[in-house]
Order: structure tokens, then C-alpha cells, then sequence
């Protein structure tokens, strides 16, 4: 592969200094992900979920780049499967304050915790591994979002 191919699959797979840069980065990745995702969503729903899909596909070949240059296994500065992940849940989530406060809050819930089954997909070797753990985080953040929802505690899509 071209030294040029390499470094473009690096800065995806960090998202350039917010994943190399800052403390915490998967929740900085996350924070930006928020963001993007409101304006992409404000352009319409489907837009979001094609650009989930492409930060899904492009996100496995740059994580598998990144960790056969690194030696690291699903490596912390790697951040693109955070907005590949809080995208997911954006899917679901009301183009409101509330509603992207509570679809940030829960999918770094369940990023970080990583219950049952966020565990099992995190143990998917490579690039399709570092972002399957956050697409199934961002699923049941959904789910929880939804449920929020249909119990009335955040206004749904309207």
C-alpha cells in the first residue's frame, strides 16, 4: 500500500488529532460525531444513514490499516468507530436538545461499560471488530433512546 493510502487510513481511523490529541478520546470522537450528526440529520434522515454506512465500511478498512501499523489491538486513539456508532443511535433520535444529550449519554454508556453483547463483538478480531463493539453500542443505545421515548420522558420524532 502507498505511504499516501497509509496516512489517509491513519487520519480517518483517529480522526486526525481529536483521536491522537485529546484525553478521552473516544468521548471527543463521540462529542464530534453529536455534532456532525445534528447537521447531517438537519439535511435529512436518510443522508445520516448513508453516511453511517460509509463511516462503517471506510472505518473497518482504516482500523485494519491502522492496527497492522500500530501493533494495537483496537487501539484508544482509534475514534471512527465512535461516529460510526453514535451516528446509529442518531438514527432514532429527535433533532432535539434532549434527544441528542440522551443518545450521547447512553451510547457512552453502553461504549464504555460494554455489557452483553457490546463484550462479545469487541472480541471480533481486526477492523470489523474495533467497529462492531460501538454499532452494537449504538443498537441498544437506540433501543434505550426508544424506550425514553415511548414512555414519554423525551418528545419523539416528531
Amino acid at each position: 500500500m502507498k505511504p499516501m493510502a497509509k496516512q489517509l487510513a491513519i487520519t480517518i481511523a483517529t480522526l486526525g488529532p481529536i483521536g491522537t490529541s485529546l484525553p478521552a478520546p473516544g468521548t471527543f470522537g463521540s462529542l464530534t460525531a453529536l455534532i456532525a450528526g445534528y447537521f447531517i440529520l438537519s439535511a435529512g434522515w436518510f443522508l445520516l444513514a448513508a453516511a453511517t454506512l460509509i463511516a462503517l465500511i471506510v472505518g473497518v478498512w482504516a482500523s485494519n490499516i491502522y492496527e497492522a501499523q500500530s501493533g494495537k489491538k483496537d487501539a484508544s486513539e482509534v475514534i471512527i468507530d465512535e461516529v460510526a456508532g453514535q451516528w446509529s443511535v442518531l438514527l432514532v433520535a429527535p433533532l432535539s436538545l434532549e434527544g441528542f444529550i440522551a443518545a450521547f449519554l447512553l451510547f457512552r454508556f453502553f461504549d464504555i461499560t460494554k455489557p452483553f453483547p457490546v463484550n462479545k463483538a469487541e472480541a471480533i478480531e481486526g477492523g470489523f471488530g474495533v467497529m462492531a463493539d460501538d454499532m452494537v453500542a449504538g443498537f441498544l443505545a437506540g433501543v434505550g433512546l426508544i424506550a425514553l421515548m415511548a414512555s414519554g420522558l423525551i418528545a419523539p420524532i416528531l
